[in-house]
């Protein structure tokens, strides 16, 4: 915080008038992030996946742009419910849109969402594959390919298989 009230010509103490503490700085960065990288349009059952890869892109393009963005958001922590809250509902509108119940919507989100803050976070930790450059456009062509997910999905192993001692 310091070193955010230095940079932008402040005193630390005046910063803390326009946020609470470092959680309300990055509630307000998610919340600008969000405003860039959602397309304006809507999903539709034609546009699902495209409107899926241009959000992936946006996000790749915008939580990079901010060095370290994608690895805190990539780590377990309490999300700005209004921003993180507007993302899952445009998401699960694309999934709806694809023919997924909204149960089965819900879930795609969690693999979506998952998925491609994880990549992103490694990628901005500088987490590769055997050195290997990390390839979204790659990632982007397989993530889609199994959602929307189809509910229910039955475990491999049987009720009776579980009961044996």
């Amino acid at each position: 915080m310091r070193e955010l009230a230095s940079r932008l010509g402040v005193s630390h103490s005046a910063l803390y008038r326009w946020v609470r503490d470092r959680e309300g700085l990055f509630d307000l960065i998610s919340e600008v992030m969000v405003e860039r990288i959602l397309p304006p349009d809507d999903p539709t059952e034609h546009t699902w996946r495209s409107w899926l890869a241009s959000l992936a892109w946006a996000m790749h393009d915008e939580f990079l742009a901010v060095p370290g963005y994608a690895a805190r958001v990539a780590h377990p922590h309490r999300h700005n419910p209004a921003s993180s809250g507007r993302l899952r509902e445009r998401v699960e509108a694309a999934f709806i849109a694809a023919g997924a119940a909204p149960e089965a919507a819900q879930q795609s989100w969690y693999v979506f969402g998952l998925g491609v803050v994880q990549w992103l976070g490694g990628v901005d930790q500088g987490v590769s594959m055997d050195g290997a450059p990390s390839r979204f456009d790659l990632f982007l062509d397989t993530l889609p390919r199994g959602l929307p997910a189809r509910l229910p999905v039955e475990h491999p192993r049987s009720d009776a298989q579980r009961s044996r001692p």
